[in-house]
């Protein structure tokens, strides 16, 4: 179906956006549809000018590096020669003297607390609401439905034992954060509140200060900030023969959590886009609601209201439910034909974002109980920048944003994502461009390994996706995320954040692994479901994240920019053919796996089966990876395209498989002609010339072309 267009100011913009705008999102916000079509119409025209500049700077930077390895290829590595070289053509800029941010007015999550953090698609309104409720979970639960503690539960009903289990591990772990003077969990009695103080069975806590409210069978408690409840109910199977008669043990688990336009959505129209944008509208407000089965019968989730306990002075205490939500914007790169500029190209996603996502953010402004942001702010995660010209120019963006829409200055705080190597390489410089706006940055170890493998195309094979991650640069790029963070004086008031847990399903191997985080002193990391959130904060009761920062900044410097510079070619590597076929097969399973899913039914992050049938939270990101290690691989001589051929025709009919339980599904095998499988195909024999080796081009026209045949 062909998109009609109205013209507003001088864009054009698609009818369903702007009846969505005009209807639904400016009533309220004290914005005439007048003043928003004019502001939008300079974004889109005039910084849509200076933003293709900065995609033509990329691209001439990236010809110079392709350059240089071409030049040098077949010679020793020279790391000093190399940095002189980046430095010269301005990919490496000077670093100013020292400064610390300025970021005004950032809410506890970002300054003072520390936790996990959830990320969702904005398209799907039932994740989206959990995401939000996700803020307190049952340890309980999650322990005893996973394989937390080794094993995943019998079928049928509850087991009795393994009950037993989780509750004795969870009086262990209270023994650890919540310690007792004189006594264990283990054997506490029961709990009361004497005189404003907390006791267990006249056991008091080794730390008073622990012990923050209740209410009737309540008893709320604090470890490194982060909430603890234990629920009391001497009637509930969990606590029968129980001196405490503890019926469940709810954590504070994620802190906040990203409504993401970006990476793990679809959105390629007009269509699209204002699900997107209708679905952040209601969380805003406030009233977003979704109706589904579960169980055979019907439920309606809603965004839970807070809670009021009793601190223990005996005044009301206002305990928050609901996690603090950012939304990602797109990048600098996209473009999607939901509007048109003035020459009627496509105008850059990322310019229409800024202004949409903060118009309908003064909804929450407005209200004055129940905001997301309790201190006026809007929090945008701003993702793929390359350098602080870019972050400099997103600056400028939420500038004009504020004025078009008359919000205070700086009311947008801004979160750089720390996943391109030329922001790594300038992290000071690019936080600099910010300071009064950036209360986030976080590694993103995923797109940052596909901009690795990608600027440095020319320099010979890479090594193996699965070696990337022991590799010196990888190291580094971790720390000193961390060290510039702390010396640009973003603790105490943003976070430092680490990227996801992958595994959804290996909650075990979570538990044991990423308690890494908090001790790198990162005061939030992604993972990857509600559930994994609850689990994850068990560490930050264990870490003192604030703590750990100062030790960090005490110790100086850790990670170099020459470590960070080190390119992980597989320098006289001879690939044996069991591990080439090992890399091709994984590499294009998990890249069909992704995109079909992506072109044939629009899920842009779905949790799909690994050539080993383990599943695996994918978005772009990661698709990028395997993409750009194909690509890599291929120019290079190790895969012919006749073997990377044969791999995708064999590795379809494994997705077929893996995905023969969905009605929805197409299969791709036999006849291999559906575009799916083609856009697997283009992301690798493509993707030495796709700019920066990002999957959005090729994923957007087949997308827009596969909506014409539904």
């Amino acid at each position: 179906m062909m998109q009609s267009y109205v013209t507003r100011a001088e864009i054009s913009v698609a009818d369903q956006l702007a009846q969505f705008i005009e209807d639904d999102v400016l009533p309220g916000t004290g914005v005439t549809p007048e003043g928003f079509w004019a502001g939008l119409s300079v974004l889109v025209n005039d910084y849509g000018a200076e933003n293709a500049a900065l995609l033509e700077a990329r691209a001439h930077l990236q010809s110079q590096i392709d350059d240089w390895h071409i030049a040098y290829r077949g010679k020793p590595h020279d790391a000093d020669a190399y940095q002189d070289f980046l430095r010269e053509i301005g990919y490496i800029v000077p670093e100013g003297p020292d400064f610390t941010i300025e970021t005004p007015q950032t809410d506890p999550e970002f300054a003072t607390l520390a936790g996990p953090q959830l990320v969702v698609p904005i398209t799907n309104a039932r994740f989206a609401l959990n995401a939000v409720n996700a803020r307190w979970g049952s340890l309980y639960d999650a322990l005893y439905g996973t394989d937390a503690l080794g094993d995943l539960p019998p079928a049928g009903g509850v087991d009795a034992a393994r009950a037993a289990k989780v509750i004795g591990w969870v009086r262990s772990h209270l023994d650890k954060v919540l310690p007792l003077a004189g006594g264990s969990w283990h054997q506490a009695g029961a709990l009361a509140v004497t005189d404003g103080a907390f006791g267990a069975g006249g056991l008091p806590l080794r730390d008073p200060a622990q012990f923050t409210g209740y209410s009737g069978g309540t008893f709320l408690f604090n470890s490194n900030g982060l909430g603890i409840e234990i629920q009391v109910n001497p009637e509930d199977q969990n606590a029968m023969d129980d001196p405490s008669a503890i019926a469940d043990v709810r954590v504070e688990a994620a802190l906040t959590a990203i409504m993401d336009c970006e990476d793990s959505v679809a959105t390629v129209d007009a269509a699209d886009k204002v699900l997107a944008y209708r679905n952040w509208l209601g969380l805003m407000r406030g009233d977003l609601s979704e109706t589904f089965e579960k169980g055979g019968r019907k439920i309606t989730r809603r965004i839970s209201a807070d809670r009021i306990l009793n601190a223990p002075d005996g005044q009301p205490l206002t305990v928050r439910q609901r996690s603090l939500m950012l939304v990602r914007n797109v990048g600098h790169l996209t473009t999607n034909p939901f509007v048109r500029d003035k020459n009627g190209a496509d105008a850059f996603e990322g310019l229409v974002d800024a202004a949409v996502t903060v118009l309908i953010a003064k909804h929450d402004l407005a209200r004055g109980t129940a905001q997301n942001s309790v201190t006026g702010s809007v929090y945008v995660v701003k993702p793929k920048m390359h350098g602080p010209a870019e972050v400099a120019f997103a600056t400028r963006v939420f500038d004009y944003v504020e004025d078009m829409l008359a919000l205070p200055r700086e009311t947008v705080k801004l979160g750089i994502m720390d996943e391109e190597r030329r922001t790594s390489v300038n992290l000071k410089e690019c936080i600099r461009a910010a300071k009064r706006r950036v209360a986030f940055i976080n590694t993103g170890f995923l797109d940052r390994t596909g901009d690795e493998i990608h600027t440095s195309m020319e320099a010979g094979p890479m090594l193996p996706k699965g070696e990337m991650k022991s590799q010196p640069w990888i190291q580094s790029y971790e720390m000193r995320n961390v060290d510039i963070g702390l010396a640009c004086g973003l603790r105490g008031r943003a976070q430092i954040g680490k990227g996801m847990w992958a595994m959804p399903d290996r909650m075990g191997e979570m538990l044991a692994q990423k308690i890494g985080h908090p001790q790198a002193g990162a005061n939030c990391a992604w993972v990857p479901s509600p559930t994994a959130a609850v689990l994850h904060a068990l560490h930050y009761h264990l870490v003192d994240v604030a703590a750990r920062q100062a030790e960090i900044a005490a110790g100086g410097p850790r990670g170099t920019l020459t470590d960070l510079l080190t390119i992980p070619t597989a320098v006289g590597r001879n690939f044996t053919p069991t591990d080439i076929a090992r890399e091709l097969d994984n590499n294009a399973q998990g890249i069909l796996g992704y995109v079909v899913r992506w072109i044939d039914q629009g899920i842009g992050c779905s949790k799909v089966p690994d050539i080993h049938d383990v599943g695996l939270m994918e978005d772009r990101a990661t698709c990028r990876i395997s993409a750009q290690a194909l690509a890599n691989w291929l120019h290079h001589g190790v895969l012919t395209q006749d073997q990377v051929m044969e791999a995708f025709r064999r590795m379809a009919a494994v997705v077929d498989r893996q995905n023969a339980g969905d009605a929805d599904y197409v299969p791709m095998a036999p006849d291999f002609g559906g575009l799916a499988f083609q856009a697997a195909c283009d992301l690798v024999f493509l993707g030495r010339e796709l700019p920066a080796g990002y999957t959005e081009p090729v994923l957007h026209r087949r997308r827009l072309q596969r909506k014409t045949q539904l």
